[in-house]
């Protein structure tokens, strides 16, 4: 038994190490920090579900003004998955006056996406639809959005293409209101609420570089200027 000891340490020190590892991942992949190619799903069964969501975003996943939809495509699938866990889990979309947010909430707890498997596959298949910038509706001081915007930079990446090992969204090319609504709910604390949502309150305490709306139109101004 004495000369098999060590071995046995090993073995045990192998497994504990696999383990660790693997729940390393699990919790990357829970906070969005996982790259896209670990959050796999079946295109075909998410194109059936993405029916219900063309309405407010889009046959292709482009947005719509009309019903404050925002543009998915371009997004990193953790980032997408992250967030609709967050609605289904009341972490976004439950603040009073987010009355958006609350419709988004009610629809990502649906049946239909309440399955095992379900956001993966709807992820999938957005990620399949065509990727086209949106176009510029906010003009801003580009000089003060430029100033301002070396802030987000460490998160959302130089020329705003997001940095998924952060869980921080892409922004360039997104649809510029959308943008803008968002800062508004940072600021007024109707995202990034709930402890769980640490992307979230980190964004809201960076809230603090922006002074006023015209902070807000200048970096949004700057960051239509951007191309990932």
């Amino acid at each position: 038994m004495k000369a098999n000891a060590p071995s046995l340490i090993r073995v045990r020190a192998t497994i504990w190490s696999a383990l660790l590892f693997r729940g390393t991942l699990i919790a990357l992949f829970l906070a969005g920090g996982v790259p896209s190619a670990w959050a796999s799903g079946d295109a075909d069964a998410g194109a059936r579900l993405y029916s219900v969501c063309t309405s407010c975003h889009g046959a292709w996943g482009q947005g719509n003004f009309a019903m404050a939809g925002p543009k998915l495509t371009g997004n990193q699938s953790g980032y997408l998955l992250k967030q609709l866990r967050h609605f289904q889990n009341g972490i976004r979309g439950g603040a009073a006056g987010d009355a958006k947010g609350r419709q988004m909430a009610a629809m990502s707890k649906s049946r239909r996406l309440n399955r095992d498997g379900a956001l993966e596959d709807l992820v999938a298949y957005i990620q399949t639809l065509p990727d086209k910038p949106a176009s510029p509706t906010i003009t801003g001081n580009l000089q003060r959005g430029k100033d301002l915007f070396s802030s987000c930079a460490s998160c959302h990446g130089t020329s705003g293409q997001g940095l998924e090992a952060l869980g921080a969204p892409r922004l360039a090319g997104q649809n510029d209101w959308y943008l803008m609504a968002q800062l508004k709910h940072f600021a007024q604390g109707r995202r990034g609420y709930d402890p769980a949502d640490t992307g979230g309150q980190q964004m809201r305490a960076a809230m603090s570089e922006l002074m006023d709306i015209g902070d807000y139109e200048a970096v949004i101004a700057y960051i239509n200027t951007l191309s990932p």
